[in-house]
């Protein structure tokens, strides 16, 4: 009698309790998503937040996003990659450059007059991820690897027409190749995290820098630059920068399988390409803002824009043997992105 009665009140108990469990399994999951960028930014409103919000319809409410720009969760741009690896968020998304030599072989996508544009450059950046880094990234979950469009010059003082107007200039550089390609035209490079630009520039301590159009009002370089000099339409960009969302291996192995799906139907190559578009579409729009505002914009010609190649093509090469002292195949890590690039490379460039 005494065991039948404790069975009951063991099952009253359970029965009690099973609401409370169901309850608990159908709460959100929360994911903290940090970033350096600006939250009033083209990339953070129109590719992030879409993004999140996005994967949180897809999920049916199921997964919910804490956005958390401008770094505000602490720390610096270039410790964003080790937050989501550490756990101390769950996504990031950070230029890989900030952090010179550490996903080396990613950087051929940043090697001068390479890419053409956002959308191809970063199908096909995806893609070489895939096939030849994917170690690089071996300790959290890839859930993007893009390109913007072409990187451009921009200057407070003086018109830049040739690879001569660089000389005595202080030029912010994003990446480790943007800095030397700076260097081998001419410049005086400055490696500088996107955020320190406006006070650099408004101080002097940089003359000029090397941004594509799309981040230009975030940092206000419409405002602190009269001159603006880019390569013609069609022709392959100056330099490019490599950017990743990654999330926090251990976060994404504990979720359902049904979010995990969720996760996925929203990473990969088309998520890449997408992100790609939204800061080339800006591009145009930027740079009619400038254009509207009286600056100045020069479009390099034939020989100006052969001048610069010339200038910088030894840092392709110089990358490639880097490659092969880390104990890759530089010349075939090379020829995949090139291949690559040309394959997903827009019909008209």
């Amino acid at each position: 009698m005494q065991r039948r009665t404790l069975l009951k009140s063991a099952a009253a108990v359970a029965a009690i309790g099973a609401p409370s469990l169901n309850a608990l399994a159908q709460t959100p999951v929360t994911l903290r998503f940090h970033t350096f960028m600006a939250p009033t930014s083209n990339v953070y409103v129109n590719a992030h937040k879409a993004w999140m919000s996005k994967v949180e319809k897809e999920s049916g409410g199921k997964i919910k996003f804490q956005g958390y720009p401008a770094m505000q969760l602490g720390g610096t741009p270039a410790q964003l990659y080790d937050q989501a690896k550490d756990g101390v968020v769950d996504i990031a998304w950070t230029l890989a450059g900030n952090t010179p030599g550490r996903f080396a072989r990613t950087e051929v996508f940043e090697l001068p007059f390479m890419t053409y544009d956002g959308v191809g450059a970063s199908r096909a950046a995806w893609e070489y991820l895939q096939a030849n880094a994917q170690d690089e990234f071996k300790d959290v979950q890839p859930l993007a690897f893009h390109t913007h469009a072409a990187g451009l010059l921009h200057t407070r003082n003086r018109q830049v027409l040739s690879a001569s107007d660089l000389r005595g200039l202080k030029v912010r550089g994003p990446t480790r190749q943007a800095t030397k390609l700076l260097n081998a035209a001419g410049a005086t490079a400055i490696g500088m995290p996107l955020p320190q630009i406006p006070d650099a520039m408004s101080k002097g301590v940089i003359d000029a820098a090397a941004l594509p159009w799309e981040v230009i009002p975030s940092v206000k370089m419409h405002e602190l630059a009269q001159f603006h000099s880019e390569f013609a339409p069609g022709k392959a960009a100056l330099y490019n920068t490599t950017f990743v969302m990654v999330m926090n291996k251990a976060r994404y192995a504990s979720l359902p399988s049904d979010l995990k799906k969720v996760i996925d139907n929203n990473s990969g190559i088309e998520t890449s390409a997408w992100f790609g578009k939204v800061q080339q579409d800006q591009d145009p729009i930027t740079r009619k803002i400038v254009i509207d505002r009286g600056n100045k914009v020069h479009v390099f010609g034939e020989a100006e824009t052969q001048e610069f190649i010339q200038l910088t093509g030894n840092i392709a090469s110089e990358w490639v043997q880097d490659m092969n002292r880390r104990g890759h195949d530089g010349e075939k890590l090379l020829a995949s992105a090139k291949a690559l690039i040309a394959k997903h490379k827009p019909k008209a460039a």
